[in-house]
């Protein structure tokens, strides 16, 4: 309510009680008016009534919610379930124009307002995360692989001569499919095995660049955030290079927003060389639902090319689900959750390098990689597929998500180029291994049930193998696997 209708209001009840109610409202405005003037996340994170208020008040400047609104046009944002209606806040006519995802509506005031604060909270983020230089950003409402894609496109305009990508190899289909989709020829680079990690090889990059000629070279495209024992690429390195050559620079930063290390990558590289753009998901970064990503770069204008390369308007939802989780938390909170995942990180090592000496095994020294670990998988029979492979079967039956068992010398074909030991980010990586990662928000009970079920499954994995003389106890504890293996499996199949 407004003033006038405060006042009125005193004509009913006590005008001491309407203006502490008054004064109530006051205190949500103020910080409304905070968000709006600064553009920066709140410190502490906002009260449910504050944001129910804020996004109420930016959803009725849209047209549809206008009282008495006329339409004759072919979108006019009506929807024909009001809990669809209700589950996007009543914001429907999305984000941006036909020619560019930024531009303000003219039948979406509210929507608008809405993007052009979620893209200033997250920029403010950005700075806070560790890259202190980035000039400009925007939440595109497509994952990390189609807003690469993105970029690549955009890029094409100023390089109509350039075929081909470099790109230090990570074995993730959609980083591969994010440059064939462009139209562009991806030229593998190996990586080089140093101690456990595999590294960029830089050399190799060069030689490429030579042999190739900078001007048919599109741009290099490096990644940060990645499964161990790949570690983050060597962007200072490449950023000089690509500096030295007049190649552009694209980072695939998924899920490297959380871990500081992948930040000052960034910084570094940027401040010594050359990055034009770099790409982080929302759902990995701020726990929102998978559909959205964040564009970032260093020069304002390519940034807002990128942007304009967009087609159409876009969808409001990535948008709405980061500004909803960015001032619930305030920057205090992403701040603690920060903290947090870096605690988890050191506990779930501690805990795996516990476990992986009890089997004979132990946890790869890969120290240039923040978030990721892996074990070694030795004491099966790895030159078998099968072991390594049923300790994942177990893992997953058991319900634990995200652990990635990687075998010897698979082979995968990814849009016509095939891999050869695929996961492994190698052709011929050592060891089998196992990955586990510590990422925003992981509690350390997830840790110690992890570590637990990782225990049960490798000790049954074991004994199936060694079968020349189990004994009375041993038959009783794999009777007893296979029987909570079986009720698991049995859950499953019935809610699938």
């Amino acid at each position: 309510m407004n003033r006038e209708s405060f006042a009125a209001g005193e004509r009913l009840v006590s005008p001491a009680y309407v203006r502490q109610g008054c004064e109530a409202r006051r205190s949500h405005e103020h910080l409304i008016r905070l968000l709006l003037e600064k553009g920066k996340c709140p410190e502490d994170g906002w009260e449910e009534s504050t944001l129910e208020l804020f996004l109420q008040e930016l959803a009725i400047m849209d047209s549809n919610n206008f009282l008495g609104n006329c339409g004759v046009g072919e979108r006019e944002g009506r929807v024909a379930s009001s809990l669809v209606a209700r589950r996007h806040y009543r914001f429907i006519h999305g984000i941006g124009r036909s020619g560019d995802i930024a531009a303000v509506q003219p039948k979406a005031a509210g929507s608008s307002l809405l993007n052009k604060i979620t893209n200033s909270l997250v920029l403010d983020i950005i700075k806070l995360a560790g890259v202190q230089t980035v000039a400009n950003c925007f939440v595109v409402p497509m994952a990390t692989g189609m807003s690469l894609t993105l970029c690549f496109l955009t890029l094409r305009h100023k390089r109509p001569g350039a075929k081909y990508i470099l790109w230090p190899r990570i074995d993730q289909k959609s980083c591969f499919k994010s440059m064939v989709t462009a139209g562009f020829e991806p030229v593998v680079i190996e990586n080089v095995l140093e101690g456990d990690e595999l590294r960029t090889d830089l050399n190799a990059v060069e030689a490429k660049i030579q042999e190739l000629g900078p001007d048919r070279v599109l741009c290099i495209h490096s990644t940060t955030s990645c499964f161990a024992p790949r570690v983050p690429d060597r962007l200072e390195e490449l950023a000089v290079m690509c500096a030295r050559f007049g190649i552009p620079h694209i980072v695939n930063n998924a899920y490297g927003m959380q871990a500081s290390k992948c930040m000052h990558l960034i910084q570094q590289g940027a401040r010594v060389g050359r990055i034009d753009a770099f790409v982080q998901s929302l759902d990995k970064n701020f726990m929102v639902p998978v559909g959205g990503a964040i564009i970032a770069g260093f020069n304002d204008a390519f940034i807002q090319e990128i942007s304009k390369m967009y087609p159409g308007r876009a969808s409001a939802s990535p948008s709405l689900d980061v500004l909803i989780t960015l001032l619930s938390l305030g920057s205090n909170g992403y701040k603690r959750l920060l903290k947090e995942r870096k605690e988890m990180f050191s506990y779930l090592s501690s805990r795996l390098k516990t476990l992986s000496e009890a089997f004979n095994e132990r946890v790869l020294h890969t120290p240039h990689n923040p978030i990721s670990l892996a074990m070694t998988l030795q004491t099966l029979d790895e030159h078998q597929d099968k072991a390594v492979t049923q300790l994942g079967s177990m893992l997953f039956t058991r319900q634990v998500s995200g652990a990635r068992v990687v075998p010897l010398g698979a082979v995968q074909t990814v849009s016509g180029h095939t891999f050869r030991g695929f996961m492994s980010h190698a052709d011929d990586y050592p060891c089998a291994y196992l990955n586990a990662a510590a990422a925003i928000g992981m509690q350390a009970q997830e840790v110690d049930s992890f570590i637990k079920r990782l225990d049960k499954c490798f000790r049954a994995v074991r004994k199936e193998q060694n079968t020349a003389s189990p004994g009375p106890q041993a038959g009783r504890d794999d009777r007893a696997e296979d029987a909570d293996v079986g009720e698991v499996a049995g859950k499953l199949e019935n809610v699938l």
